[in-house]
């Protein structure tokens, strides 16, 4: 699994599935945009894998905006001469007033966190798609990989516009690789359970939800983000170059499940 001579782009890259994706497609050969909202945290990963050998472009750009689309495509293309595969992988939590909650049922949902997460988790992965896709054709063809989630195939309580724009994810991600199959690119996504990066640490804060989370995964362990670069740099690879249009799940066996109890005495 090598990519020498490709350009990768990685939104999102600064932490989490996002960094180590970056770190991995580096450390495989190709040369790296590095992008995420935060410049420092861009630059501290580009510096990573500068220092380990590898090659790697910093760029400081918000992903639900059109602007940052276009500085980190841009930018990749300009220094690397071209691009092959996109990674769009940037999520956030929008800022709210003290006191107004994230979490909560529709009936009660902030339209803020609706519109915010709807225009960062889905607006803005179709907009780097269509920004990058006539590079890539450019190239004769590279490929895509959006991070979807568990939560795009099923509901969850109180994160109603997460599991929505998950959800639109997953089927952009079908209309993208059937329509551009024909011209060499292939469009996939991975579809992560429970992984242990800085934006489930709020959620593990709450009383007990660490706990039942565990209880639920078969393999009763958080996933790591290394092990979703791992399905991210598959997808991105010649060893899936018969794949495009799936959402492969990487849960630890979660919605393998039917949910009902675990322990039913055998006969």
């Amino acid at each position: 699994m090598r990519f020498d001579g490709k350009v990768a782009l990685v939104s999102g890259a600064g932490s989490g599935i996002g960094r180590a994706t970056a770190v991995g497609f580096a450390a495989r050969g190709a040369r790296v945009g590095v992008a995420d909202i935060d410049g420092a945290r861009a630059d501290a990963v580009a510096q990573e894998i500068t220092k380990a050998g590898g090659t790697a472009l910093a760029i400081a750009a918000d992903a639900g905006a059109p602007d940052g689309i276009e500085a980190m495509i841009a930018g990749t293309v300009k220094a690397f001469g071209g691009l092959d595969i996109v990674h769009n992988n940037a999520f956030g939590q929008p800022t709210l007033p003290s006191g107004q909650r994230r979490l909560a049922f529709l009936g009660d949902l902030d339209e803020r966190v609706w519109t915010h997460t709807i225009e960062l988790g889905l607006t803005g992965v179709f907009r780097a798609m269509k920004r990058a896709i006539p590079e890539l054709l450019a190239r004769g063809g590279g490929a895509i990989v959006n991070t979807a989630s568990i939560s795009g195939l099923f509901a969850d309580f109180a994160i109603g516009a997460y599991n929505t724009a998950k959800a639109g994810v997953v089927n952009l991600t079908r209309v993208a690789a059937i329509e551009y199959a024909s011209r060499g690119i292939r469009v996939n996504c991975v579809c992560p359970g429970a992984i242990d990066t800085p934006l489930l640490q709020p959620s593990l804060s709450i009383p007990g939800f660490a706990e039942q989370t565990l209880q639920m995964i078969p393999m009763r362990r958080l996933g790591r983000p290394e092990e979703m670069a791992g399905v991210v740099m598959f997808l991105a690879s010649d060893l899936a170059s018969y794949v495009t249009g799936a959402a492969i799940v990487a849960d630890g066996g979660l919605t393998a499940q039917t949910g009902l109890p675990t322990r039913i005495p055998l006969p």
